[in-house]
């Protein structure tokens, strides 16, 4: 089986050392195989060098002992189809030492014997302009940070604590790819830079995420009228994060948010999108109703959800084919009166048993695969 090597040397060297690695078999399990390559590691480096695994979607991550030469050797490699240039593997620690972390941008320093790193995070990121959302938490969030490719990503820390598993070692590939330093920290130390409830041992610095000019949001596509969505008042960033979520799932274009009384880019909404946020196109408006008036000048309607409406969503027929634009109160208060009074039409999501509404996330959820699936049909 034939599979591309990596290595974390100058010219792509390969270390000579071959290590225990391990794959994951047709079947599921795991097996223990030998890789081995040719060349000198960089000293201080991670090397990944090509290594047979399993028919399948086998990886192994090879933990190999340091080579002669001084520096962490790790093989490792992918089944044919599947391997990945430029990746990293963990190398393994000497006994009683703090694990070393994954330089995957040739960046200087590590982590000490004592667990400290030698670099100062908050000159890591510069500054820059944006919608926020520099720090991203989470394992699906950060992974598709890197898929996404729509902002430079700085840095990475993972727990030296994690098991391995399928999602961290993509985000390892991936952070490989793109030259982006991947820090191993203590579980401790990461949790107190967290700033969402569960990190789930995965934090990134990236820089702001970019926000979409107004005007682009209104564009019509070719065969395509502009589905969009705004939040008046939300200001629960869990909220938040789960309508983009929905939103990006049913096809939405683009999200308006009001510049004030909303909730903007937080970790928490980063991770509460499972890393939607790194594809929905979002603009910030200084009010709604404003941005109403040109969104109808566009030929745009403009559709709130009030649970107080007479007519139902599911009566929306035609008029979900042409351009759109949803409106979603905040949570409890519902549509402000001014955004209330620019709306088309208002439109209520028909309640069958003792609760009289929902959540402001599942009423998206709703609301949005509806004009999907009349667009669909």
């Amino acid at each position: 089986m034939s599979q591309r090597g990596r290595a974390s040397g100058a010219g792509a060297a390969r270390n000579s050392s071959g290590g225990a690695q391990r794959g994951t078999p047709a079947g599921g399990g795991r097996s223990s195989g030998g890789g081995a390559g040719s060349g000198a590691p960089r000293a201080g480096g991670v090397g990944r060098a090509g290594g047979a695994s399993s028919a399948g979607r086998g990886r192994s991550a090879g933990k190999g002992a340091a080579a002669a030469g001084g520096g962490a050797a790790g093989t490792g490699g992918r089944s044919a189809g599947q391997a990945r240039t430029g990746g990293a593997g963990r190398p393994a620690a000497a006994p009683g030492s703090a694990r070393s972390f994954y330089s995957t941008a040739g960046r200087g320093g590590g982590r000490s014997a004592g667990g400290r790193s030698n670099y100062d995070p908050a000159r890591a990121v510069p500054k820059d302009k944006g919608l926020g959302g520099e720090q991203v938490e989470g394992r699906q969030a950060v992974r598709e940070l890197l898929i996404a490719g729509r902002r430079k990503v700085y840095e990475i820390w993972i727990s030296s604590e994690l098991p391995d598993n399928e999602v961290i070692d993509d985000i390892v590939d991936l952070a490989q790819d793109q030259r982006v330093t991947v820090h191993e920290v203590s579980r401790k130390k990461l949790e107190s830079e967290a700033r969402s409830e569960a990190p789930q041992g995965v934090l990134a610095r990236a820089a702001q995420l970019p926000e979409t000019p107004f005007d682009d949001l209104i564009k019509r596509r070719a065969g395509r009228a502009p589905f969009l969505i705004a939040v008046d008042g939300v200001t629960d960033p869990g909220n938040l994060g789960a309508l983009i979520r929905c939103a990006d799932g049913a096809g939405v274009d683009g999200l308006i948010l009001p510049r004030h009384r909303a909730v903007h880019v937080t970790p928490t909404v980063a991770k509460a999108s499972a890393g939607a946020i790194e594809h929905m196109a979002i603009s910030i408006v200084p009010g709604l109703p404003t941005s109403f008036a040109t969104l109808k000048k566009a030929g745009v309607w403009i559709v709130g959800l009030d649970d107080a409406a007479d007519k139902s969503l599911f009566e929306l027929g035609d008029l979900a084919l042409d351009g759109i634009c949803l409106v979603f109160g905040a949570e409890g208060a519902g549509l402000s009166r001014l955004v209330r009074e620019q709306c088309d039409l208002v439109v209520s999501i028909p309640m069958r048993g003792r609760v009289s509404s929902l959540n402001v996330s599942a009423a998206a959820a709703l609301a949005c695969y509806e004009v999907t699936r009349q667009r669909l049909q």
